[in-house]
């Protein structure tokens, strides 16, 4: 019998001590710009054309810096896909600026809203928000909770979309645009038939 009770009194000081092990997740960057819950409730019915996810599809990590810039419409499910030469919240920017000379004053009607997570190529809210070509913004950017990628669902699915064609651990580098074009057909070919 008391060998028993001290049994299970080792088992509880065990268990106790396996609680401690936790590990804390840190947030990537320091919360700044507008939250998910402060976007407009219109956005989420998906009735109103002009609200994008936006994220990144990264290559093979510790190798390549380049990674795709992969915007998904919420409304139509339509992709744009552009080729980044890094990670980098500057070549974020850059990309939008590109976009936002291509489209002209379109721009400010195709891309109302931009909703993205908390990675570090996302932090420059201010700079996706100011225009290129205007002293006014050009879009609204809205950040979703950490660790909530369910939050931006249709990107997440169509990135999952893209994988199928490059999977992980593809260096991006050596992928030319037309590469990246042709992947972005094949993947909403594979969502249409879905």
């Amino acid at each position: 019998m008391l060998n028993s009770s001290a049994c299970l009194l080792k088992r509880r000081i065990k268990s106790k001590k396996k609680k401690h092990n936790k590990k804390v997740q840190v947030q990537k960057r320091a919360t700044a710009g507008e939250s998910i819950e402060n976007r407009p409730k219109e956005i989420e019915k998906r009735e109103i054309f002009g609200h994008w996810e936006m994220d990144t599809v990264k290559g093979k990590r510790g190798v390549t810096k380049s990674c795709m810039l992969v915007l998904t419409e919420r409304k139509t499910r339509d992709e744009i896909v552009i080729k980044l030469k890094d990670q980098g919240e500057a070549s974020v920017v850059d990309a939008l600026d590109r976009l936002e000379r291509k489209w002209g004053d379109m721009f400010y009607k195709v891309f109302r809203s931009i909703t993205v997570d908390n990675g570090v190529e996302f932090s420059d809210y201010e700079g996706m928000e100011r225009s290129a070509l205007k002293e006014e913004k050009r879009t609204f950017v809205f950040y979703c909770h950490p660790y909530s990628s369910w939050e931006r669902g249709t990107n997440e699915n169509n990135n999952r979309l893209i994988r199928r064609h490059i999977p992980k651990g593809v260096d991006f580098e050596d992928t030319t645009d037309e590469a990246v074009s042709y992947t972005h057909l094949r993947a909403h070919e594979t969502s249409l038939h879905l």
